[in-house]
C-alpha cells in the first residue's frame, strides 16, 4: 500500500551519487527545495572512499581512482574544499619485447621523457611524432573542454572550435587504431596511446562503431589539459565537498530511501528494508543520477537502449611495500606513481580483445597499475603511514559482462589471476610477495567484476559509464542549444554519467542538469 503524499518538493534527485549531489547544491543555491533520494546507506555513488580490509585503517578508492574531469569552474562556482595532487610521472610502460627489463617512462619533465624515449628504442622519430601529438593535444583539450559546461554544439561548430582538423580526423573520424597508426609506427607507443580508448569499453582499437574513440576523448580531455590528478583524502573526498555544498545549499539527502517508480510529477520509494511505500511530489523536475536503463524501469518502460556492458576488472590491493622491478633504472617509486601499463603494447591490446571476445578470459590480462598512496598518503591511518605500506589500484581491460555470466565466482577467480599474472610479468618478484594479510591469513585482495558493479551500484552490465559513451556534441539537430541531459518527458532529466557529457569523476551532468532545469523553470 502507498502512502499518501507527505510533501513535495521544487526537485526531487534520485540517486545520491557525485552528480546527484552536484545537481541538488546548484539548484538550492538558486532558491529550489531539493530532495535526495539515496539507495544505499551513504552518499556518493561509485565516488566514495571505504575500508575495504578488516584490521586495516586504509580508506581506498573503491570504485572510482583519478579525477580529471571535474572542471574547476564547479569547484569554484560551488567553493568546494577539495585539493587534486598532479602526478609529475604521467606512466611507465615496461617492454615486454625487451623482457620487460627496459620501459618508457612518460614525466612532466620533456628532457626525462625524451631520453626514455631513446632508452626504450621506440626511436627519435617515435619522439618527436610523441611531443608534436600532445602539443596538437593540448591545444584540442583547452579549446574543447569548457563547452562541456555550456548548451550543446553542433558537429560542425565543435570542429570549428577544436581547430584542428587533422587531430578531429584522428580522434573522431578514424576508428582510433587507424588514426594513431597513421602518426605512430611503434607497437608500444601505439599501445599507450589506446589504453585511453579501452578504459571500461569493450572495443578493438579498429571497430567501426568508434566507442574506443568516444572513450578516447573523455579520457584526453580533462581539465583542458587531460591530467589525472589524485584527489587527497581519496575519491570520498569530492563527495564529501559535493554534499557538504548540497547540505549549505538547503537541499535534504536521504539515505535508505530506495525509489521504486517515477512518472507523472512523482515519485515513488521505499525507506529501509520492508519499509512502507512513500510518495513524495516534484513539483518542477525529477532529477535521474542513474543509468538510462534504470530510468527506464523506473518508468515501468521497456529499454530503449541495447542493454550495456562492462568491461573491466577492477583489483584493490594493501601492500606491505612497493615490489622491484626488472628495469633497474626506474624506481618502482617512479613507476607506480603514474599509470602503470602492463601488457598493453597495441598487438597485446588486440591479442586480449580476440580471446574475450570469444568468451575467453585473456590468458595475459593488459591491466592499469597505480598507487595512490605515493601522491597522498592521508588515506591511511598513522600505523600505515609510518610504514612502507602502499595501497595499489589494477585495472584490468577486456573483461567484459559476458565472461561473468554463466560461473561469477570461477570467472572472477581466473579473471583475477589472469590479472595477477600479467602484473608479475613485469616483476622482478610476485605480487603476491608484497601484499599484506589480515589476522585470519587472507590476502588484502579485493576484485570487482561487471556483474559487482551491477548487484552493487545498479550500473545494468556492470558499465562504469551508464552506457556507451556519447560524442559531447549535438548528433541531432534538435539537441543544438540543449544541454544533452532532456528526456522524452520535460519533467524528467538525466543528471547521471548517461547523460551526453558524462562518463568519470566529473559532476559535468548535475551542474548540466541543473542548468537545463532552471532555463525551464
Amino acid at each position: 500500500m502507498i502512502a499518501p503524499r507527505a510533501a513535495s518538493y521544487d526537485a526531487v534527485i534520485v540517486g545520491g551519487g557525485h552528480n546527484g549531489l552536484a545537481a541538488a547544491a546548484y539548484l538550492g543555491r538558486a532558491g529550489w527545495s531539493c530532495l535526495v533520494l539515496e539507495r544505499r546507506d551513504h552518499l556518493g555513488g561509485a565516488a566514495v572512499s571505504e575500508r575495504a580490509f578488516d584490521g586495516f585503517d586504509a580508506r581506498l578508492s573503491r570504485y572510482a581512482y583519478l579525477v580529471s574531469l571535474l572542471p574547476r569552474q564547479i569547484i569554484d562556482e560551488l567553493g568546494l574544499r577539495v585539493r587534486l595532487v598532479r602526478r609529475s610521472v604521467v606512466s611507465y610502460t615496461p617492454d615486454p619485447r625487451a623482457g620487460a627489463m627496459s620501459g618508457l617512462l612518460i614525466c612532466a619533465d620533456e628532457h626525462a621523457t625524451g631520453a626514455a624515449f631513446g632508452r626504450s628504442g621506440a626511436g627519435d622519430g617515435e619522439r618527436r611524432a610523441w611531443f608534436a601529438f600532445h602539443q596538437a593535444l593540448a591545444g584540442f583539450a583547452r579549446r574543447v573542454f569548457p563547452t562541456l559546461t555550456e548548451p550543446l554544439r553542433s558537429r560542425a561548430e565543435l570542429r570549428r572550435i577544436a581547430a584542428d582538423d587533422e587531430l578531429w580526423e584522428t580522434i573522431v573520424e578514424l576508428p582510433l587504431g587507424v588514426g594513431l597508426q597513421r602518426i605512430f609506427a611503434d607497437d608500444l607507443v601505439r599501445g599507450v596511446l589506446l589504453t585511453d580508448g579501452l578504459i571500461g569499453t569493450f572495443a578493438a582499437a579498429g571497430d567501426d562503431h568508434l566507442r574506443q574513440n568516444r572513450c578516447f576523448l573523455l579520457h584526453v580531455i580533462g581539465g583542458g589539459t587531460g591530467a589525472w590528478d589524485v584527489p587527497v583524502g581519496g575519491m570520498g573526498a569530492i563527495s564529501d565537498a559535493l554534499r557538504d555544498a548540497a547540505l549549505a545549499a538547503g537541499a535534504e539527502l536521504r539515505t535508505g530511501s530506495e525509489v521504486t517508480a517515477i512518472g507523472d510529477g512523482e515519485v515513488r520509494f521505499q525507506h529501509g528494508d520492508g519499509g512502507a511505500q512513500r510518495s513524495v511530489g516534484a513539483r518542477r523536475r525529477i532529477l535521474a543520477n542513474v543509468a538510462p536503463a534504470e530510468l527506464d524501469r523506473l518508468r515501468g518502460r521497456r529499454p530503449t537502449q541495447a542493454a550495456p556492458q562492462g568491461a573491466q576488472l577492477k583489483v584493490n590491493l594493501l601492500l606491505a611495500r612497493l615490489p622491484r622491478l626488472r628495469d633497474a633504472l626506474v624506481a618502482p617509486e617512479q613507476a607506480f606513481s603514474g599509470t602503470f601499463h602492463v601488457n598493453e603494447t597495441a598487438a597485446q591490446l588486440q591479442a586480449a580483445y580476440d580471446e574475450a571476445a570469444v568468451g575467453r578470459i585473456p590468458a595475459l590480462a593488459p591491466c592499469d597499475a597505480y598507487c595512490h598512496t605515493l601522491s597522498d598518503r592521508s588515506i591511511l591511518g598513522p600505523q600505515l603511514a609510518a610504514s612502507s605500506a602502499q595501497t595499489m589500484t589494477l585495472f584490468a581491460l577486456h573483461m567484459p559482462t559476458q565472461l561473468f555470466a554463466a560461473e561469477p565466482e570461477r570467472a572472477r577467480a581466473a579473471a583475477l589471476q589472469a590479472t595477477l599474472r600479467s602484473l608479475d610479468s613485469v616483476l622482478a618478484e610476485p605480487i603476491e610477495d608484497c601484499i599484506l594479510r589480515g589476522a585470519d591469513g587472507a590476502p588484502c585482495i579485493e576484485a570487482r567484476t561487471p556483474l559487482d558493479l551491477e548487484r552493487e551500484l545498479r550500473l545494468p552490465g556492470g558499465n562504469i559509464f551508464h552506457r556507451d559513451l556519447a560524442w559531447p556534441f549535438a548528433e541531432d539537430p534538435d539537441e543544438v542549444g540543449r544541454w544533452g541531459v532532456e528526456t522524452d518527458d520535460p519533467a524528467i532529466l538525466l543528471c547521471g554519467a548517461g547523460a551526453r557529457r558524462g562518463g568519470g569523476v566529473s559532476a559535468i551532468p548535475g551542474r548540466n542538469a541543473a542548468m537545463a532545469a532552471l532555463a525551464g523553470a
